[in-house]
């Protein structure tokens, strides 16, 4: 199976000064024995940074493994750029795979596979760790969906959403696990989620499936309104047709009132 990761560099240069970008991007292959091909194409400042680019890859991938595609043009990157670029060329890019990484001035955006949700944070923490405070970076990294599920349970915990009675207006309570949901969601690279709404059995089941669609487009609304993209995220009520706990008791019925986190299988 082709393992791909994309890596473009770029450096460049507004006339009035309002803004400098600096990038990179990096193409990987798994080429059987001889390990995983890396072509590099892009646009550097001068000879010495492509020289110092080319040397941290090979000394990642191998020698034989870089393809230079790189171009020499009269650019101006950042300050450092060079010297922060060969510190992100590290051994856990090959972590990541059928992925891509571009640098536009201090903003780094990292995306493609990795094993795990423990990789996908380390990846990109100890890309932080060696650059200065004035670099951002885009933490678009997955891993597999079985990772990202477990965290979005464990971050709801077996509570629920709160809502007043009746009604899809959220309580203090409901926006609080909210916040902690929206924390989950970005932690794990704003996958796609479907939000299911459920009710108890109490009252007529037309109106209980309003109710849930209603609250789970409340969630939505709240959700996308702390800055989770709203097209990443989807609503369904299905009311009281399928319940975690006995509809019989005060504590089975509040269990059942409930929102749902689906990750969207891709």
């Amino acid at each position: 199976m082709n393992m791909t990761i994309r890596i473009l560099i770029l450096a460049m240069c507004s006339a009035l000064q309002l803004g400098l970008g600096a990038g990179s991007v990096l193409a990987q292959e798994k080429t059987g024995e001889q390990g995983e091909r890396v072509t590099v194409s892009g646009t550097v400042p001068d000879e010495a940074s492509k020289v110092a680019i080319l040397e941290r890859l090979r000394s990642v991938y191998g020698a034989a493994n870089v393809v230079d595609k790189l171009e020499v043009g009269g650019v101006v990157p950042p300050p450092n750029w060079t010297e922060n670029m060969t510190k992100i060329l590290t051994d856990n890019l090959k972590q990541v795979h059928k992925g891509q990484m571009q640098v536009n001035g201090t903003h780094i955006a990292v995306k493609g596979n990795v094993a795990n949700e423990a990789l996908r944070q380390q990846v990109v923490s100890q890309m932080a760790t060696s650059l200065n405070p004035t670099y951002s970076i885009d933490n678009a990294l997955v891993a597999p969906s079985g990772e990202a599920q477990h965290v979005l349970d464990k971050t709801l915990a077996n509570r629920v959403v709160e809502f007043e009675s009746g009604s899809a207006n959220l309580t203090p309570l409901g926006k609080a696990v909210l916040d902690e949901m929206y924390g989950a969601i970005r932690q794990i690279g704003t996958p796609k989620v479907m939000l299911v709404g459920h009710t108890d059995s109490q009252g007529g089941r037309p109106g209980n499936i309003a109710l849930s669609l209603a609250r789970a487009n409340t969630v939505r609304t709240y959700l996308a309104s702390k800055g989770i993209p709203a097209e990443t995220l989807s609503a369904s009520g299905v009311g009281p047709d399928q319940p975690v706990a006995s509809n019989d008791t005060v504590e089975g019925r509040a269990r059942n009132r409930r929102i749902e986190f689906k990750l969207v299988q891709k």
